[in-house]
């Protein structure tokens, strides 16, 4: 240790070494450090005890606390629980209880029902008795008013036979005799007025039975011939203005007559405002020129160039609309394999009528008529349907071939292809010779339908219906009848009468009354049958 001197300042020579330690204190260090350091990890040991010690009760005790309050939750929703099932029970219990006093009270009323039901029945089988024995006692008296007639026809039997006897022994002859003698009279003078009748008849029918036949032809052909004529052979042709027809006309009448010439048409230009008619027996030729004089309209230019360019172009539309109308046809009667010479003849059945029907139509509805009959049967349905719509194919020929054998519709199936059934099937059509096979004999039958059907022929629907009203109403303008109903295409009327108003005797000269007059005001092909009927009802109800 350096000591300053007396000015302050060091000196080597008075330096001193003074030692701070020796080993011992070294060592007394050392196991005072080792010991506070055992002291201190004792400490530190006892006080991380008693803090887990300390935390560990706090945990505890802390988990008392949650396991009570659980508890304590348990036991509240337990209660909550036992609560909720109690009022649920009671709401389930309550309709259950109504539901089943709703079903003890029908079992009240069922049984009281069944008791009055019960009642009744005996009621009935008192009244069931009281009647049996009324009828009983009824048919007792009946036998002995029967055993009264009896012993009275045979007394009145017995007084017959002696005024018989009497009668016989007057007269000198048996009564077998007196018979015998006078149906020979009778005979005798019925056979020479009969006889005399007879020959009369015959004179007057041999004298006037041409006669007649001709005024009935003649009279039929004034009936129904003009108005078939007219629907048979004129088409109408609408135009815009009046001032059109003097262009059809044309200049000294050169347009109407270049038409006619070309078409084979004949125009009708009269005073009928806003129309022109077109009269032709072709109605194949009329329908083109119904086509060209149409397109003419609507072009406005009208002369004899123009008119016969127009035709030649309204000639191949009717023909695409041939060969159309006939591929449709067997389309929808699933024949598909129709020759093209077949469907042009066939398309031109649409341009063709018979009574007024469309034949094409009538050979459609054919083919759907046999074949349904033909399925019925078991039979070949396509044989059938192909039969049906070809049977009048040979009227889709012109006018002008007549009746060319080469034309007959035999021919022209066998021309197309078609095979030997459909060909005899035609023939034995066309010709009316028996049928030689079972699908002949059905599209035979299905043309009688077709052909006999209500509106098929020439009477419209509307016509066919006002003559059905009509009947109906000569036979309900009678006292006593309900109401009428005209059955059978109008060949039997069906008249309900009221039972309170009309008894058996009023019913039938009621039925006379009706047929007097329907055949005063009616005309009608035929027969009329009128149906008078009379019925009584009796109701009753039980309880």
């Amino acid at each position: 240790m350096l000591w300053p001197d007396a000015e302050g300042v060091e000196t080597d020579k008075d330096k001193k070494e003074i030692p701070l330690f020796n080993g011992f204190d070294y060592i007394v260090l050392i196991c005072s450090a080792v010991a506070f350091f055992a002291g201190g990890c004792l400490l530190g040991w006892l006080g991380s005890e008693w803090l887990r010690n300390s935390k560990l009760q706090s945990t505890q005790a802390t988990a008392d606390q949650i396991v009570a309050r659980a508890r304590q939750e348990a036991e509240a929703l337990k209660k909550n629980a036992l609560l909720k099932a109690r009022d649920e029970w009671h709401r389930e219990r309550a309709p259950l209880e109504k539901e089943q006093e709703t079903q003890r009270r029908s079992l009240r009323d069922l049984a009281a029902k069944l008791l009055e039901r019960e009642q009744q029945l005996e009621r009935k089988i008192d009244l069931l008795t009281s009647k049996e024995r009324e009828q009983l006692k009824h048919e007792q008296d009946l036998d002995l008013r029967e055993a009264a007639i009896a012993a009275a026809e045979a007394q009145a039997q017995d007084l017959v036979r002696e005024q018989s006897q009497r009668l016989e022994e007057l007269a000198g002859i048996s009564q077998q005799e007196a018979r015998r003698i006078l149906f020979d009279q009778l005979e005798g003078g019925t056979r020479r007025v009969a006889a005399r009748k007879v020959r009369e008849i015959k004179d007057t029918a041999v004298a006037t039975a041409n006669l007649e036949a001709k005024e009935i032809i003649t009279r039929a052909i004034q009936r129904f011939a003009g108005e078939l004529t007219v629907e048979s052979t004129l088409s109408v042709v609408p135009i815009p203005f009046d001032d059109m027809k003097g262009r059809i006309i044309g200049r000294d009448g050169r347009n109407i007559r270049s038409f006619e010439m070309i078409t084979g048409v004949e125009v009708i230009v009269d005073d009928t405002p806003s129309m022109v008619m077109l009269s032709g027996f072709d109605p194949l030729r009329r329908e083109v020129a119904r086509y060209t004089l149409e397109a003419l309209i609507r072009d406005g230019r009208i002369h004899p160039g123009r008119i016969e360019e127009v035709y030649d172009k309204a000639r191949s539309t009717v023909e695409e609309m041939i060969r159309e109308s006939g591929s449709k046809a067997a389309f929808d009667l699933g024949i598909h394999d129709l020759s093209e010479s077949l469907l042009e003849t066939l398309g031109k059945l649409r341009f063709r009528t018979s009574y007024g029907q469309n034949l094409l139509v009538h050979s459609k509805e054919v083919g759907f008529l046999a074949g349904m009959m033909a399925e019925m049967l078991n039979l070949d349905i396509g044989l059938a349907r192909r039969a049906g719509l070809l049977h009048d194919i040979d009227k889709a020929q012109d006018f002008e071939l007549g009746n060319d054998p080469a034309q007959t519709g035999a021919v022209l199936a066998r021309k197309g292809g078609e095979s030997p059934e459909v060909v005899q099937i035609i023939e034995t059509h066309s010709k009316h010779t028996p049928s030689r096979s079972a699908i002949a004999v059905l599209v035979g039958a299905a043309n009688e339908i077709s052909t006999h059907r209500p509106g098929a022929r020439k009477e419209k629907v509307e016509e066919y219906i006002r003559r059905l009203h009509h009947i109906e109403e000569l036979a309900a303008d009678y006292v006593g009848v309900k109401q009428a109903f005209a059955l059978q295409n109008g060949k039997e009327v069906r008249v309900l009468v009221d039972s309170e108003v009309v008894d058996d005797t009023y019913a039938e000269q009621l039925a006379d009354d009706i047929t007097a007059k329907l055949e005063q005001q009616l005309e009608y092909p035929g027969q009329l049958r009128v149906c008078i009927i009379r019925e009584m009802r009796t109701e009753s109800h039980a309880r």
